[in-house]
């Protein structure tokens, strides 16, 4: 498995897909809709932006 789809990890942060590909956008990632892949690499720095941020 490469990583997790922006839906999967939406889920498991409990935050609204939207809201995390605003994220993404702010961390100049590549995902563009529910089911683009993240790797895991991005999923941490993502759930460590919204440690930090919210």
């Amino acid at each position: 498995m490469k990583g997790l789809r922006v839906l999967e990890l939406s889920e498991a942060l409990n935050v609204e897909s939207s809201d995390l590909l605003a994220v993404c956008a702010i961390l100049k990632f590549k995902a563009t809709s529910r089911l683009s892949m993240l790797t895991f690499e991005e999923c941490k720095l993502i759930t460590d932006y919204y440690e930090k941020n919210f």
